[in-house]
């Protein structure tokens, strides 16, 4: 296995002040599987105490610092690269099923490795003495399989954080679940409750931007119900439609696995038909869902809000679900109008495409064709981008101080009048240019 070099620099370290150090965690995870783009973050631990690690690293010519020494932990920066480091050790109960009431100074790193969630994440690694795997971690990987080191009741007892790990692991690694494992998460996952939202929303922001996210979603849904609940009546929910070939929980995951894995584009996925159920009526046998995105908007920001995002991202999100379902022609003036609705915000209306292909792609075979209509949309932004055509009332060729000399009172009437006549020029009832904006203007102001 290879080590960057700034890793060999902290064995060396670490070495010649006389104690042992190994690699753990998920760089070895990631490595072993082939994920190298995945395994920047290298962790270590070590047979040294926290003062013994920053005393070593500081008379090297390093800097350290104190990051969590309460746990034995300092970061050391080697060559631009922040390192973990923590010294071996055993944790005591958790009675507050996050942090160990005590933590003690193990002997060997597999004493250390015992306290490790995954199997997965609980190997070693020293560019000599090769690789430390006392749990069968190495088969797990193999296997793909998420397995609790020790009994699973006792580990989620102790952070249930760990159950929410194991569903983001699901996501990001693509592994199922050992079945007494996924058996323990469903029936402690009500412990994830107690979780500071901001625990909570990191783990799922991680979670909904795994590359294994739809089959992460529909295997996970009844563990993740207990922090979003909201997602539940989407299960097993048919759609009874030509325009669907999946439930709507099944729909939603496709969709959120086919936009780019950031999170304001993927929340919107995840949210845009989770009004579906509650607007759902039937007739003549199909179901119908008129006015689901308000209804997935009102839903979506109670749990926004409940997860702590802030207002400016949560007014993004819901944003994207109100337009979903907008159709949108693939011509300037449709594109233009709808990047003046979104306040000329650009890559939200990049967000908006992704999301309707994304729509598009998983529905029923048939109506997927709608997809290649966002990609022409993509395509205009781009011309019109190029070609520097107004969308906002900075791109008009007049200005508040042009409409103000034309005789229009300072105040909100100016602002009215530079609204006017950007809604002309998006019609193309008149040119973008001074002259015909200025007689534009006169008419408007004449005419009220």
């Amino acid at each position: 296995m290879d080590i960057p070099p700034y890793a060999q620099t902290a064995f060396e370290i670490l070495e010649s002040a006389g104690f042992e150090a190994w690699i753990v965690g998920g760089f070895i995870r990631d490595t072993l599987m082939g994920r190298s783009d995945n395994a920047r973050d290298i962790d270590m631990a070590t047979s040294a105490t926290w003062r013994e690690t920053k005393r070593a690293f500081v008379e090297a010519g390093f800097s350290a610092h104190e990051t969590g020494t309460d746990h034995g932990t300092v970061t050391v920066v080697v060559d631009g690269h922040a390192i973990e480091i923590t010294t071996y050790r055993i944790d005591g109960m958790y009675t507050d099923s996050r942090h160990p009431d005590t933590v003690s100074l193990a002997s060997t790193i597999e004493d250390d490795l015992a306290r490790r969630d995954f199997t997965v994440n609980a190997l070693a690694y020293h560019p000599r003495r090769g690789l430390i795997d006392p749990y069968g971690g190495f088969s797990d990987i193999e296997d793909g399989i998420l397995r609790t080191v020790g009994e699973p009741l006792r580990r989620f007892g102790e952070d249930s954080l760990r159950i929410l790990r194991g569903c983001r692991f699901a996501s990001q690694l693509g592994f199922d679940f050992d079945p007494v494992t996924f058996e323990a998460m469903c029936a402690a996952k009500s412990k994830t409750l107690s979780l500071s939202r901001e625990r909570v929303s990191h783990e799922i922001d991680l979670f909904i931007t795994g590359s294994h996210v739809h089959d992460a979603l529909l295997r996970c849904i009844d563990v993740l119900a207990a922090v979003l609940p909201e997602l539940v009546a989407l299960k097993g929910f048919d759609q009874k439609s030509v325009f669907h070939c999946y439930d709507v929980l099944e729909h939603t995951a496709w969709v959120v696995h086919n936009t780019p894995a950031h999170p304001l584009v993927r929340w919107a996925a995840l949210l845009h038909d989770i009004g579906k159920p509650a607007a759902c009526y039937e007739s003549d046998g199909a179901r119908h869902f008129r006015g689901h995105p308000e209804i997935s908007i009102i839903i979506g920001r109670g749990l926004l809000q409940r997860l702590g995002y802030s207002s400016k991202f949560t007014e993004q999100v819901l944003s994207l679900v109100k337009r979903h379902d907008d159709r949108i022609a693939a011509t300037r003036k449709a594109v233009r109008s709808a990047l003046r609705d979104l306040d000329g915000d650009t890559a939200l209306f990049i967000a908006l495409c992704q999301l309707k292909r994304a729509d598009a792609m998983a529905k029923a075979p048939e109506y997927r064709m709608r997809a290649q209509t966002c990609e022409s949309l993509l395509e205009i932004l781009n011309e019109i981008l190029a070609a520097e055509e107004p969308f906002t009332r900075e791109g008009l060729a007049i200005n508040g101080n042009d409409v103000i000399a034309l005789g229009v009172a300072p105040g909100p009437e100016v602002a009215c009048a530079l609204d006017a006549a950007l809604d002309a020029v998006i019609e193309e009832e008149v040119g973008n240019s001074l002259d015909e904006l200025v007689a534009f203007v006169e008419s408007w102001v004449s005419s009220r």
